[in-house]
C-alpha cells in the first residue's frame, strides 16, 4: 500500500484528494501525502476551463503506527470509553440511579399522562388561479426592484401552469449576485409570497438580466467539452458542487451521448455530479429531476 500512487483529476484539488481516499480506502487526509501537478483554472460564468490534477499517496507505514498509537488494532479507529450504563451508574444524576431505570420511569410517567389529541389547523388560505399567482409574483418583485432604485422591467407569463417571471434592465446584473447567488435568494422569497398568498402555489422559473439562460448555455459547452475528454481518455470527471438547475442541465447533456452515464454523489449543497465512461456503449438518463418545489 506504501507504494500505491494516483493521479486524480477533479474541479477542486478538495474533490480530487476525497476521490483519492476513496480509492485508497483511507478515511484521513492526513494519512496522505498530496502533490499538486495542476492547479484548477475558472472560466465563464464560475465554470472551470481546467481541472486540478493531484498526484497522491499514502504516508510510510511508520508514520501510520505512531498514529494507531493507544487505538484498538484492526479498526484504525480510536477505543471509545463506553458510555451510558456504566457512567451513568457512577454518576446517577441526582437520583443515583443507572440511566436504564430513568428510562422505565420516563416510560410510566408517558402510560399516567392522559393522550393529548392534535388539533388540525384549518387552512384559511385561498386556492388562487395560476394567473392570479404570476399577477401577484410580478407585482412583488416590481416592488423589488423599485425598492432597490433600479430602473428594470417585470414580465411574466404562463406555461403548463409555470410562472415564468423575467426581470429585465441593465441596470438589474445587481439583483444576480455572484454565480446567481442574490438572484436564488430572490426566487426563495418570492416562491414564499406566493405561498403565504395561498395555497398549492404554482412552480415559478425566476430569470433575471439574462443570467440563466446565458449559465445554460455555458454549462452545455462545458459538458460537451468534459464529455469528449472523458470519451478520449475514460475514467471519471467530478464536477463542482450545483444547484439541482445546474445539475440537471449537465445530466441532460449526458444523456444524448452513447458511452457516457452520469449521477449525483454528496448532499446538498455539496451536492456534485459525476461523469463516468461506460463500456457497454450505452447512454444516460438524468437522474437529477427537478421537483415541483425547484426553480426549474
Amino acid at each position: 500500500m506504501e507504494n500505491v500512487e494516483i493521479e486524480v483529476r477533479a474541479r477542486t484539488v478538495d474533490l480530487a484528494i476525497e476521490a483519492a481516499m476513496q480509492e485508497l480506502g483511507i478515511d484521513d487526509p492526513k494519512r496522505l501525502e498530496v502533490e499538486v501537478i495542476t492547479e484548477p483554472t475558472k472560466g465563464f460564468l464560475g465554470i472551470g476551463a481546467q481541472d486540478a490534477v493531484v498526484r497522491i499517496k499514502p504516508r510510510p507505514a511508520s508514520r501510520e503506527r505512531r498514529r494507531r498509537r493507544g487505538r484498538k488494532p484492526g479498526n484504525g479507529q480510536e477505543q471509545k470509553r463506553p458510555q451510558g450504563r456504566h457512567e451513568s451508574g457512577k454518576n446517577g444524576g441526582r437520583s443515583g440511579r443507572p440511566a436504564r431505570n430513568d428510562g422505565r420511569q420516563a416510560r410510566a410517567e408517558d402510560r399516567r399522562q392522559p393522550e393529548k389529541k392534535e388539533k388540525t389547523v384549518p387552512d384559511d388560505r385561498p386556492v388562487l388561479p395560476v394567473e392570479e399567482q404570476a399577477k401577484i409574483a410580478r407585482e412583488f418583485l416590481e416592488g423589488l426592484v423599485e425598492a432597490y432604485g433600479l430602473e428594470g422591467e417585470v414580465t411574466t407569463r404562463i406555461e403548463d401552469d409555470v410562472i415564468i417571471a423575467d426581470v429585465s434592465g441593465d441596470q438589474t446584473e445587481a439583483l444576480v449576485g455572484v454565480r446567481g447567488s442574490v438572484r436564488a435568494a430572490i426566487h426563495e422569497i418570492t416562491r414564499t409570497v406566493l405561498q403565504r398568498h395561498g395555497q398549492d402555489s404554482a412552480r415559478l422559473r425566476l430569470d433575471i438580466a439574462g443570467y440563466a439562460e446565458r449559465r445554460r448555455q455555458a454549462l452545455t459547452i462545458y459538458a460537451e467539452q468534459l464529455i469528449e475528454q472523458l470519451l478520449e481518455e475514460g475514467g471519471e470527471i467530478m464536477l463542482e458542487p450545483m444547484s439541482p438547475a445546474d445539475r440537471k442541465v449537465i445530466h441532460d447533456v449526458a444523456a444524448a451521448h452513447d458511452g457516457v452515464t452520469s449521477y449525483s454523489e454528496g448532499e446538498p449543497p455539496r451536492r456534485y455530479v459525476v461523469l463516468s465512461k461506460v463500456e457497454d456503449g450505452s447512454g444516460s438518463d438524468s437522474e437529477d429531476a427537478v421537483s415541483n418545489d425547484e426553480e426549474e
